[in-house]
């Protein structure tokens, strides 16, 4: 991680959760393929197909193209509330335990102690995000946190107004090109979360690490 000592070189620093804050991508990819396992397992080889390419997507978008796209079947708001409902109660538990990223709560320390505001900006729904944040007892290490239904360039765009920050002094770190783009979209540093010995599936030239660290 580096000496907690030396100055972070950036106003503040903005976190995707997923795969950046916690190692819960495969809980969810797993959640998903239960979730349209009855369907056969050509649909559930295009529901995770789609879940990986498409991460930091909100899963309601995603069961919207699951089930127009793939099923051709309208999708009730009624409908998208139950999948939602389900959906938390085959990952929620998974997520609760999965392990943090690698250098990830370091570096989340380092900020805190040096006084550089800290930002989760995900995908996953607003209640449940606070409610997992709360249970993993990090909550303290965060100025604020957001979750969907925003869009996370909207986020950041708010973000970076209110508190009076440069986008090119401040740091989004993610782990799926969502996250790119959001970042590219408001002229924010971008750093990719990549697990070791996978390669980048971010465009050539975007830094990357196995690892959260930015010292």
């Amino acid at each position: 991680m580096g000496d907690s000592k030396k100055s972070v070189p950036f106003q503040a620093v903005l976190f995707d959760f997923d795969g950046v804050i916690l190692d819960s991508v495969n809980v969810k990819t797993e959640a998903f393929a239960k979730l349209f396992r009855s369907y056969g397992p050509e649909i559930e080889r295009q529901v995770v197909e789609y879940h990986l390419s498409h991460g930091g997507v909100s899963r309601f978008n995603k069961f919207k193209y699951y089930y127009e796209k793939l099923l051709n079947t309208h999708l009730s708001e009624e409908k998208i509330l139950q999948l939602g409902e389900e959906f938390s109660k085959l990952a929620l538990q998974g997520v609760l335990e999965a392990p943090f990223i690698e250098g990830a709560i370091e570096s989340l320390k380092v900020l805190h102690q040096q006084a550089i505001p800290a930002f989760v900006v995900s995908g996953t729904p607003q209640e449940e995000l606070s409610y997992i944040i709360q249970k993993r007892d990090i909550g303290l290490l965060f100025t604020e946190v957001h979750g969907s239904p925003k869009l996370k360039h909207e986020i950041i765009l708010d973000i970076q107004t209110r508190y009076n920050l440069e986008p090119c002094r401040c740091l989004f770190i993610g782990d799926a090109m969502t996250d790119y783009n959001a970042a590219t979209a408001t002229g924010t540093l971008f750093l990719g979360i990549i697990p070791e010995n996978t390669p980048s599936n971010f465009p050539p030239g975007t830094s990357v690490s196995s690892t959260v660290s930015f010292l």
